[in-house]
């Protein structure tokens, strides 16, 4: 068994005259992880975050390490004037939008015992309804094109059970079959949706709210005895916006190293 995350992969221009519009992409995650890839594959970038201070830090880290500086826009996923806005500004920025990655999501850690109404009304919003505002909007705008890929952020959560997590499991699930269903939609008009489904991707923010006790638990259950570097799910994606994926639609890929 190793515990060692293999070396970083050079880029093959797998995205190589693509435009590719990410959500949730400033800070530490795989927003971030996706749109470092996306650039060393040869992709033009739109990156949009709820925090415009992070958001632009994002955008000067990308430059610097991959030479290409994407476009921003501040978006929040929950409000559908927002999502409106950062699409007038991907037209505006590219001829077409070929690609579309929606990561924005929201966790947290509660019993259904004591969960509020508040606390399960905004992880659905901004996870399950942001998502689905962003298909929508990608939907209408590649359905003139017919042709288009959208990938999704689900979780294993969507599939197992984890204490606390009622809320973040049922948002995600929601995405598995709404990836399903968009894919059914979006066939006619030669558009592909999937989705990933990690297990754990580890990076500071996580790191942050999760408790070193069950960090060390959940890292036990994979098979590798460790978490996932976050550009190794971002391989994922970016193989699934690629032409490699050419026909693969409405899959959900569980990008985990689990025991059996």
């Amino acid at each position: 068994m190793s515990n060692s995350a293999p070396v970083y992969p050079r880029g093959h221009g797998l995205l190589d005259g693509k435009s590719v519009v990410i959500t949730a992409a400033a800070g530490t995650g795989i927003g971030y992880a996706t749109a470092r890839r996306c650039a060393e594959e040869g992709a033009e970038l739109l990156i949009s975050d709820v925090h415009p201070r992070r958001l632009d830090e994002a955008a000067d880290r990308l430059a610097e390490e991959t030479g290409r500086r994407p476009v921003t826009r501040v978006c929040d996923v929950t409000d559908e004037s927002q999502v409106r806005s950062l699409w007038q500004t991907a037209e505006g920025a590219f001829e077409d939008v070929d690609i579309v990655v929606n990561n924005a999501g929201l966790g947290g850690t509660a019993s259904i015992l004591e969960m509020t109404d508040e606390q399960w009304d905004r992880v659905i919003d901004v996870t399950l309804n942001g998502t689905f505002r962003m298909i929508r909007a990608a939907l209408q705008h590649m359905a003139e094109r017919r042709r288009g890929v959208i990938v999704n952020n689900s979780s294993i959560l969507g599939w197992r059970a984890q204490k606390g997590q009622a809320h973040y499991a049922a948002a995600k699930a929601g995405v598995m079959a709404l990836t399903r269903c968009a894919a059914a939609d979006a066939a006619e008009f030669g558009i592909r949706v999937n989705a990933v489904a990690p297990s754990l991707a580890m990076h500071p923010f996580l790191a942050k709210v999760t408790s070193q006790e069950l960090l060390e638990e959940l890292e036990s259950q994979e098979a590798f005895g460790r978490s996932a570097e976050t550009w190794e799910i971002a391989n994922v994606i970016v193989f699934l916006a690629s032409d490699l994926a050419s026909y693969m639609t409405g899959e959900v890929v569980s990008v985990s190293g689990q025991h059996p």
